[in-house]
């Protein structure tokens, strides 16, 4: 079955833009006092890194475009399998430095002919 590098593409925008959206003045506090907002957020932090992981699978080449791509996989990695020791700086440094960037990427991509 042929995978379609887009639908993971559009997968990972469309939870950029959710997280971007669910955070907007919103602070490091909050993620770490309010146990629905933290899974939220987590969640679709999960999502970016396993779609990104199926795109590195399926269109390697597509994926390397996508800056600090193994990064971003490596993370995904760590919410899943060693959620006892993520430490909510680094997941709100992802929220508020590195987010945006790869919604821009994304954007762009998919804008690609």
């Amino acid at each position: 079955m042929k995978h379609d590098p887009r639908k993971y593409l559009s997968d990972m925008l469309d939870a950029s833009r959710f997280l971007l959206d669910a955070t907007a003045g919103k602070t490091m506090q909050d993620y770490e006092t309010d146990r629905i907002f933290r899974s939220a957020v987590e969640r679709e932090l999960q999502n970016i890194g396993e779609a990104l992981r199926q795109l590195t699978s399926h269109d390697p080449n597509t994926a390397a475009r996508i800056t600090e791509h193994e990064r971003i996989i490596r993370f995904r990695h760590a919410l899943v399998h060693g959620y006892d020791s993520v430490r909510p700086e680094l997941v709100w440094d992802v929220i508020a430095n590195k987010l945006s960037t790869l919604r821009d990427e994304l954007e762009a991509m998919l804008q690609e002919p």
